[in-house]
């Protein structure tokens, strides 16, 4: 963790470390103050049931000390790598902008091996499954917190998670108002994503297994009159936004061009959190 985090035992402790309203431009929610980096975050463990009577492991990541509750939240979906150390600081991001964000460790519920297949072959049918109840248990966990709004969330993934988040949005579920996708599948057909809330979405121009993905989201939201900001950045491949070393990853994975990029990655998560904050800055009717 960075020098401004604070750790937390349990999520009790978490809960104590929003304080006093305040108003942020430059894309944090107005119940926050301060630049991005200037807001200190506490991470704490969590466990999250599911319906099945298992349990889902999971990182709170909350702003401590400069923000006045509710605040919004936000599920992050980890990569097919699992909830490594990139997801984990996506996370801190989130909670640096004055969020309450909720990355689930979607392999924890069982053997790993046994999630990963299960959550690819989920994947592949585009059909709800194992993986998208462990998203909605997430996110009922996440909305029935006090200190965060249950009106005002959203939910980003990346590769697998992109998909998964993308998928899991079109079912509107309660309270989600925005989706970040990254790099991640989509589904052939555009009518299985009607009742998509607004999503913006990022890929890699090099990727060539999905950087082809973001011009089929462009051209499916369109059919669909769903709001959307989605870009392809020529220059960078697969998992671009994020500062991972997966050096198996980059030896398997040989046409996704895996790899960090600044240059897309700052462009791209400035775009996530300016999308965000106009979507989530109030909750409806207030």
């Amino acid at each position: 963790m960075r020098n401004q985090d604070v750790n937390a035992s349990d999520d009790s402790t978490a809960a104590g470390g929003l304080r006093r309203l305040a108003n942020t431009p430059g894309g944090a929610p107005a119940t926050c103050t301060g630049r991005r980096g200037m807001i200190p975050r506490v991470r704490s463990n969590v466990k999250i049931a599911l319906a099945d009577g298992r349990t889902l492991g999971g990182v709170l990541a909350l702003p401590a000390g400069a923000c006045d509750p509710p605040v919004p939240g936000v599920i992050v979906l980890h990569e097919v790598f699992g909830p490594v150390p990139d997801i984990l600081d996506a996370a801190d991001r989130f909670a640096e902008h004055g969020y309450a964000a909720l990355p689930p460790d979607l392999f924890s519920a069982g053997t790993r091996l046994g999630c990963l297949a299960r959550a690819m072959i989920e994947s592949s049918r585009g059909r709800p499954g194992r993986v998208t109840a462990a998203v909605e248990a997430s996110r009922a966990w996440l909305a029935a917190r006090g200190e965060i709004d249950a009106e005002r969330l959203a939910i980003i993934g990346f590769c697998m998670g992109g998909g998964f988040a993308l998928t899991y949005a079109a079912g509107s579920p309660p309270g989600l108002r925005a989706a970040a996708v990254n790099y991640g599948q989509v589904p052939a057909d555009a009518e299985s994503l009607r009742g998509v809330c607004p999503v913006v979405g990022s890929y890699g121009g090099r990727d060539r297994a999905l950087g082809a993905q973001g011009e089929r989201l462009r051209e499916h939201l369109d059919r669909l009159g769903v709001e959307h900001d989605v870009k392809t950045y020529p220059q960078a491949g697969h998992s671009f936004m994020t500062d991972g070393h997966h050096p198996i990853g980059r030896l398997i994975y040989l046409p996704l061009h895996l790899g960090y990029e600044p240059r897309a990655a700052q462009d791209a998560w400035d775009r996530v959190f300016d999308f965000f904050a106009r979507r989530l800055e109030t909750a409806p009717n207030r």
